[in-house]
C-alpha cells in the first residue's frame, strides 16, 4: 500500500461527536507511538473531545515516562465501551496486541492512523500517509487541518516521535518540510535537546550488559550483519522483558554492513526479529514476507522457532535484500 488516505474532516467529525474514546498503539511501544498517543490525546481532550482511555500493552518503556501524560497510560484492557477508537502507529491489528483486540470488539468505529507502508487499513476512517517520516507528523497535519494550536504538552510528544523515528533526522525519507515540522513543534515550547537526550541519548546500563553477552554472536556476511538473543543471555543480563538494547541500530553503522538482523529468543519458543538498513535497502519488504511490517529501513516480525530454523528460513531472504539494493549515501 502506497497511496495516501486522509479523511481531515471525517476523522475531526468522529472525535468530535463521540461521546467516549479509546486511543491505542502497538506492541512494544517506540517514540513515534506513546508520541502520537499522548500528542493527539493532549489536543484532542484541549479541543473538548472525551478521550477517556489511554492504552498500549505492558505499559510505557521506562526511557519515555518523561512524556507528558505518561502515567495515565494503561496496561490492560479489563473493561469499558467506547464510541470511537484511535489506532495509532499500528500498521495491523495484531500489532496493538490485546488492548486493541479487545478495544475493537467494543468499539463502534475504529480511526487508522499510521505511516507504515505495509498498513493493512483495518478501521473505517483512515489518516494514512505512507511517506510521512512519523506518525506524530500525521498527528500534527490532523491538528493544523482542524484548527488546533499546538501547546507545549502536546509539542513534546510529537517531537519525541519525529526525533525517534528519524533517528536524529537522518533517515532516507527526511525532507525540508521535517525540520519545518521540527521547528514549529520546537516553537511550541518543545526542546529538541531534551528529547534527543532522552531517548536517542540514553541507555539503561543493564543494556550495556546485556551486550557482553550477544556481542559474541555477531557474525558479517556479504553486507549483512547479524546477532542473536537468546533467553539465556537475558537471565544473565537480569531483564525480563525482551530486548537488543539498540544492537540492531548500531550493527548497521558498520561500514561494511548494508543491512543488520537481530534474532530474539522468546520465552515461548518463538523467534522476534529486528532489521534495520542504510538507505537504498528494503527491509520492510522481507518483514512483510514474514508477516511483519514496517519501515524501509526499520521493520521487524515474529516467526516460528527454533533458533536455527528461523535464521534459516530468515538469512537468505536478508540477502536477496541485499543483493536488490544499492546504497544512496552520496
Amino acid at each position: 500500500m502506497t497511496t495516501a488516505i486522509l479523511n481531515w474532516s471525517e476523522a475531526t467529525q468522529a472525535v468530535d461527536s463521540a461521546k467516549s474514546i479509546l486511543m491505542v498503539t502497538h506492541l512494544n511501544p517506540d517514540g513515534d507511538a506513546i508520541g502520537s498517543l499522548l500528542g493527539a490525546a493532549h489536543a484532542l481532550r484541549a479541543r473538548g473531545c472525551a478521550v477517556t482511555t489511554l492504552a498500549v500493552d505492558k505499559g510505557v518503556p521506562t526511557y519515555l515516562r518523561f512524556l507528558p501524560g505518561a502515567d495515565g497510560i494503561v496496561p490492560k484492557l479489563e473493561g469499558g465501551e467506547w464510541e470511537l477508537m484511535i489506532s495509532l502507529d499500528s500498521s495491523d491489528e495484531e500489532r496493538t496486541g490485546d488492548v486493541g483486540m479487545y478495544g475493537r470488539a467494543h468499539s463502534q468505529r475504529v480511526i487508522n492512523i499510521d505511516h507504515h507502508p505495509t498498513n493493512t487499513l483495518f478501521g473505517n476512517i483512515y489518516l494514512f500517509r505512507p511517506d510521512a517520516v512519523s506518525t506524530t507528523q500525521i498527528v500534527q497535519e490532523w491538528l493544523e487541518q482542524m484548527g488546533q494550536p499546538l501547546t507545549k504538552e502536546i509539542a513534546v510528544p510529537l517531537l519525541t516521535g519525529l526525533v525517534t523515528d528519524t533517528q536524529g533526522f537522518r533517515t532516507s525519507n527526511v525532507r525540508p518540510d521535517t525540520l519545518g515540522y521540527a521547528q514549529k513543534l520546537m516553537q511550541a515550547g518543545a526542546s529538541l535537546t531534551e528529547v534527543t537526550a532522552r531517548t536517542l541519548g540514553s541507555t539503561p546500563y543493564q543494556n550495556i550488559q546485556l551486550w557482553k553477552y550477544v556481542l559474541p554472536s555477531v557474525e558479517l556476511k556479504d553486507g549483512v550483519i547479524s546477532a542473536t538473543v537468546t533467553q539465556e543471555d537475558m537471565k544473565a543480563a537480569r531483564l525480563s522483558d525482551m530486548t537488543d538494547g539498540g544492537l540492531v541500530e548500531y550493527l548497521v553503522t558498520a561500514n561494511e554492513a548494508m543491512i543488520s538482523v537481530v534474532f530474539k529468543e522468546l520465552a515461548d519458543g518463538r523467534v522476534e526479529l529486528g532489521f534495520r538498513s542504510k538507505p537504498g535497502f528494503n527491509v520492510a519488504a522481507v518483514a512483510f514476507s514474514l508477516g511483519g511490517g514496517g519501515h524501509t529501513q526499520a521493520s521487524g516480525a515474529t516467526i516460528a522457532g527454533p533458533l536455527e530454523a528461523a535464521k534459516a528460513r530468515v538469512m537468505p531472504l536478508l540477502h536477496t535484500a541485499r543483493a536488490q539494493g544499492t546504497l544512496t549515501i552520496a
